[in-house]
């Protein structure tokens, strides 16, 4: 059993631990979900700026291998938007079927 006189080194040997803990158990991860936010946000920030550069250069070639005319036109940006929603629809049934059809919990 630790003295009297042992008192105070072992209660700054406690602090010291316990600052060396906090730091290492809850700080430290803190910073790596930090950055790998950071990273994930910029990802899709990108990723969402893309898809808007396809899908307007996709209007634009459908626009363009239709004839001239303001009829053509309007027709060309209709098949544009169906496309861009047929794109979405297809990403949002494989995102949710991936998660839905993957459950590892089966009730008794």
């Amino acid at each position: 059993m630790a003295g009297p006189s042992e008192l105070p080194q072992l209660v700054t040997e406690f602090v010291d631990m316990s600052k060396e803990y906090l730091r290492q158990e809850t700080v430290e991860p803190a910073k790596q979900l930090g950055r790998f936010a950071g990273v994930t946000i910029g990802a899709s920030f990108l990723f969402a700026i893309g898809g808007i550069l396809l899908a307007v250069a996709g209007t634009r070639g459908i626009i363009y291998l239709l004839p001239d005319g303001p009829n053509w036109s309007a027709l060309g940006y209709v098949l544009g938007a169906l496309g861009i929603v047929m794109v979405i629809g297809i990403v949002f049934a494989l995102t949710d079927r991936g998660t839905n059809g993957s459950s590892s919990t089966e009730e008794v």
